[in-house]
């Protein structure tokens, strides 16, 4: 499963149903992941982890700092430190 950006809703998704998802603000210079969501039928698959990996993906490419106001993307960010140099 490869995660959907649209950005005209501030979010990256899958399709599970109902649908996965990371939402975002946008801001000046940074991106604020506000929401991480995977229906509890799918938990335990990683969906989040590859919803959270396309983000901060999308953030490193646009040169965006990353607040992580979402706990799951906080814990992401601190299981991979390779990700850290993006955090605002």
């Amino acid at each position: 499963m490869t995660p959907r950006h649209e950005p005209q809703a501030q979010r990256f998704t899958l399709p599970t149903t109902p649908i996965s998802v990371l939402d975002y603000e946008q801001q000046a210079g940074r991106v604020v992941f506000t929401h991480t969501g995977v229906p509890s039928a799918f938990r335990g698959q990683g969906l989040a982890a590859l919803l959270v990996e396309a983000g901060l993906q999308w953030a490193r490419d646009e040169g965006l700092k990353v607040v992580p106001a979402c706990s799951y993307v906080q814990l992401h960010i601190q299981r991979h430190p390779e990700w850290q140099h993006l955090v605002a």
